[in-house]
Order: structure tokens, then sequence, then C-alpha cells
């Protein structure tokens, strides 16, 4: 069975599991992850449908995944972590040809850990360490094990606004072998009700030499709104920054706290 398929079935099976906790603190949409780890024995699912479009040239691509992450607290500073982009599903159109590739992307296994809480001017932070295995399908299987290394910080700013960094590096593969690249992505959230929040950010998911594709970079803006204490719904729209990023994003998704 595909890794993906297994963990698309622990979510269902881990979905009755309730503890106590505070107000749900999602990753989704974008790109800067929580400074936060849902704490001990809590279980948080966050998923949605991502469509990219994407024209070089003649040449016109157009992406729809489902993108994944379950969490699991291990402790009240230590949190297991289960990603993948979920089914996907590829057409393109190139001199006239059309292809349709379908299939399961590949899954990550790491680490968050809540490394301080925010105090004063500093800010709250989390270590957060993961590896991609190439496990899914064919199509769009990477090669060997990829680690990433990022460092997610929280800022509390006047009026009710907030401000994430994170830096980070990861280690890719392609025809060339293996090489370094880095990443870095900061937003800026605001209340905009008592459940809404707006947030706007600058994201960098790849920051590379030309010859390993390159830096990659968005501007995206969304909301997400609290359904319940345990729920958030929201939504993003991300608009590529170059020619190496996909020219248009739109992501709406759920997550949920157990």
């Amino acid at each position: 069975m595909k890794l993906s398929a297994i963990f698309l079935a622990a979510c269902a099976f881990c979905a009755p599991c309730v503890h106590a906790q505070d107000e749900i603190a999602s990753d989704r949409p974008d790109l800067v992850e929580s400074s936060q780890v849902v704490g001990r024995g809590r279980i948080q699912l966050e998923t949605g449908l991502l469509l990219e479009r994407d024209r070089s040239g003649e040449g016109r691509e157009r992406t729809l995944s489902m993108p994944t992450l379950l969490r699991f607290g291990l402790d009240g500073k230590l949190e297991l972590r289960v990603e993948t982009d979920g089914r996907t599903i590829r057409h393109a159109r190139e001199d006239g040809r059309r292809s349709t590739e379908a299939g399961y992307a590949d899954t990550a296994l790491g680490f968050s850990w809540h490394a301080r809480d925010a105090a004063g001017s500093l800010p709250s932070v989390a270590v957060l360490l993961a590896g991609e295995l190439d496990s899914g399908s064919r199509a769009f299987r990477g090669q060997g094990i990829r680690p990433t290394l990022r460092v997610a910080a929280e800022w509390d700013l006047p009026g009710e606004m907030s401000l994430g960094v994170m830096p980070g590096v990861g280690v890719e593969r392609d025809e060339s072998g293996r090489y370094r690249y880095g990443i870095l992505a900061a937003v800026i959230e605001k209340p905009l009700g008592e459940r809404l929040r707006g947030f706007a950010e600058v994201a960098l998911p790849q920051i590379a030499r030309a010859r390993h594709g390159g830096t990659e970079a968005s501007f995206d803006i969304g909301a997400a709104y609290l359904l319940s204490k345990d729920v958030q719904l929201d939504a993003m729209f991300s608009r590529g920054l170059n020619s190496r990023t996909p020219d248009y994003a739109f992501t709406v998704g759920v997550s949920i706290l157990r």
C-alpha cells in the first residue's frame, strides 16, 4: 500500500481521539509554520484543495492537489508531523499536445519542537525538522530522502497584529545530484473580526542556483475563520513573482483539532 494511502487511513482512524486544549493554531494556509505545537495527546488534521496554474511560452500547466498535514502531540513542546500533497492531478499542454498525469505525492515525516514562548520583544520560536520520502506515484516521486530544517518565529505587534518569519534550509536531488537550497517567508496577520483574521505573505520556498531550478517566490493573501475553537476554515490566493513560480494558485481548506 502507498505510504500516502496509509497516511490518509491514519487520519480516519485517529479522528475519534479527544483531549482538552486551547484554541486551534493551524499551519494552513500560508508557508510560515506556527511556532505552537498541538499539545500532549492532541491530534490536528489540516487539509484542503490547491489549484495552481502556470504559463510558460506556448505551454500551459494546471495542477490540482490535496495538501494534508497530520500533527500528533507527544508532549507540551514536541509534536510528530506527517505531511503530503496527497492525490495530485496535472494537466499540461505544449506544442498543441495535451497530457494528464495523476497519482499520489511523496510523504514527509518530521517533528516540531516548541523551543520558547514569547517574552517581551522576544518571539515565540519552534524548530521543525522533516524528511520527505520517495513514496509517491512515479510521476510525482522525488529521489531519496530530502531533509529540511526550518525555524518559525512569531512576534506580537501593536494593534493585535502579529509577524511570523521562517528561515530554513533543505536538501533536494536532481539529475546532477544532491544540492542545498534556502527557504524564507514572512507573514503579517491582523484580526478582521472576533473570529476572522487576514494575512499577507511573501514566500520563497526555494532559494537555489539557476541550474537547480532557481529561486521560487510568491506574494500570498488570504484569511482564516474560526468556526469554533477547534475548527478553522481558510482560503488563500497566491501570485507568482517570477517565471520559476506558478503564475497563480488558490487554496481552500479546513483544520480540525481533536
